[in-house]
């Protein structure tokens, strides 16, 4: 499911929300009557021999500061802009990229993404399968949670609400239940009233703020001609006491990026969770109309890959592959990239089956990178993600999955899918942390999950500014984001490097991580003076280096050639 990073309550959802949820916590404890919310604490980012970037004090990240470049501009990027402007100069990529982005939906009609989607030039739009890859009018892409009439899943339930549902049900039946599994549902239902809990809780302080925010905006329209900006409520010299308190509570939600529409957002999507994802009576799943208990099942769905809600994956596909310098937005990592649709990705936890699928159609229609940012807690059908995965790397295709945002670390409490293959370990995958633009002991972001075995490696993803549906761009924070940043530089290794292997590629991103080995962060989930190395954190303990990764490729390039 699509993560959110506003505190360890929703972390499990396709992995971003708006920066200002990050601060959450702070923002609750401005509000009248309410208890503070947990925010997790900053983790770290990586680096090399480069010597560590000073924390960066800007009002906002720049946009684009995920291409930029430690060592030429202080903030710890991925050098791609400076790899394409010095190494790359004046060449072309030696191949098409296609990077599947398995999602909520991708914005077909975005400015920014239309030119650079994957189109199938063997089919056609239409209810007609023309290629007889059994996917009728699969132009850009494929729904693996849509159906035959049109209709889309838009909300789903948690993993754990359904693992709750069932445990319940087998009771119900009289089922006899072995005491390894008697144990694990006592787990599953402990763990369920806690998420109720949390949700009900954050929702809660959500309203307190918001009501709080809504107070002082009425206050201030009686003030102030117009929109209410942050500048004008600064300017205001109040009359009342009533009116001064107004400003100041403006003004300190303001400074941590609290504003109405940001609360708006949270409200929608807690509320959602409240409504549907905790719900065991819930089940959309016959909107699909498949055989949801067949897992060889492979063609259901539709053709519409951008769905209710293409806010999430129109982010990611334009961090790999936004247009490059049509002064739009944003840059994506480089061009000679496609970006394929597939969406399996709902508000709530995705499902193994859709999952092994989407990999499935990824690898079979040409995809040389798989873009995988979201996950969960639970996978009862890993079985089908795993083979999926081995089909994947079979077919040499690299799989680029987000960590997660739970400040947890994942070697102790998994975060699915992953690369633990039934005691074998995939090949062919890198799992990716999130780390900041902020330097110093803010280096990494303060939700991101770590491990030393399960985290290759970080990137940025904090405050990232991309694409979103109607031709608007925002900044989004989580691991989702810094999974495409990986997935954009994979991608430029293969488009101007088209002799390397995905497990060249692999390779090559991990030895050329810029490292921050000895750098004291904030452990994730830690409190704020606490202190770890960051190169306890990750398998690499660096930050993706795409200047360093290039000049790798080309040194490799030219020892083929002696």
């Amino acid at each position: 499911m699509r993560l959110l990073p506003a505190s360890n309550i929703v972390s499990r959802r396709l992995t971003s929300v708006p920066r200002a949820l990050m601060v959450l916590g702070f923002a609750a404890a401005c509000a009248p009557g309410a208890a503070p919310v947990t925010a997790p604490a900053p983790v770290a980012a990586a680096s090399a021999p480069v010597a560590p970037p000073p924390s960066v004090r800007l009002d906002e990240s720049p946009v684009n500061w995920q291409l930029r470049d430690l060592a030429t501009d202080g903030i710890a990027g991925t050098g791609s802009d400076r790899a394409l402007k010095e190494l790359l100069a004046g060449r072309t990529p030696g191949r098409t990229v296609i990077v599947a982005v398995i999602d909520g939906g991708v914005d077909t009609a975005h400015a920014d993404l239309k030119p650079v989607l994957w189109r199938n030039e063997k089919e056609q739009p239409g209810a007609r399968d023309v290629d007889g890859n059994g996917y009728a009018g699969d132009v850009y892409g494929w729904n693996f949670i849509g159906g035959a009439d049109g209709r889309n899943v838009h909300h789903d339930t948690f993993e754990l609400t359904r693992e709750y549902a069932r445990c319940g049900s087998e009771r119900a039946n009289g089922g006899t239940q072995t005491a390894p599994r008697v144990e694990a549902c006592s787990k599953i239902a402990e763990k369920y009233s806690e998420k109720r809990t949390e949700i009900v809780q954050t929702l809660g302080q959500i309203e307190n703020i918001g009501r709080a925010l809504d107070g002082a905006v009425t206050l201030l329209r009686g003030q102030i001609s117009g929109d209410i900006t942050k500048a004008k409520v600064e300017a205001l010299q109040p009359t009342t006491p009533q009116v001064t308190q107004a400003k100041q509570m403006y003004l300190q939600l303001a400074a941590n990026d609290i504003t109405p529409e940001v609360i708006a957002e949270a409200r929608e999507a807690y509320g959602s969770q409240a409504k549907y994802a905790l719900d065991t009576l819930f089940d959309p799943r016959n909107i699909v109309g498949d055989n949801y208990a067949n897992g060889s099942e492979r063609i259901y769905g539709n053709a519409d890959i951008t769905g209710p809600d293409a806010k999430h994956g129109s982010h990611v596909g334009g961090i790999i592959a936004a247009v490059r310098g049509n002064n739009l937005g944003l840059d994506g990592v480089t061009d000679g990239v496609r970006i394929m649709g597939v969406r399996a990705v709902p508000d709530g936890d995705e499902r193994d089956k859709d999952v092994a699928n989407a990999i499935r159609y990824a690898v079979d229609n040409g995809a040389h990178i798989i873009n995988m940012s979201f996950g969960k807690a639970y996978s009862p059908q890993k079985a089908l993600v795993d083979e999926a995965v081995r089909y994947a790397e079979s077919k040499g295709v690299l799989l680029v999955h987000a960590a997660g945002n739970d400040g947890e670390d994942i070697d102790v409490t998994p975060n699915f899918p992953n690369a633990d293959l039934g005691g074998a370990k995939a090949k062919l995958w890198l799992t990716v942390g999130a780390s900041s633009w902020k330097g110093g002991n803010e280096l990494a972001a303060p939700f991101s999950n770590f491990g030393k075995q399960s985290v290759d490696l970080f990137a940025p993803g904090v405050d990232i500014f991309s694409a979103v549906p109607g031709n608007k761009y925002e900044r989004q924070s989580g691991t989702s984001m810094a999974a495409p940043v990986v997935s954009g530089v994979a991608a430029l290794l293969m488009a101007y490097y088209p002799e390397l292997t995905a497990s060249d590629v692999r390779d090559i991103l991990i030895a050329t991580v810029t490292k921050l080995p000895n750098v004291q962060v904030v452990p994730p989930g830690g409190t704020p003076n606490a202190r770890v190395t960051f190169g306890s954190l990750s398998a690499s303990g660096g930050i993706v280096n795409a200047y360093e990764a290039v000049k790798m490729a080309e040194a490799r390039r030219a020892a083929r050639r002696q």
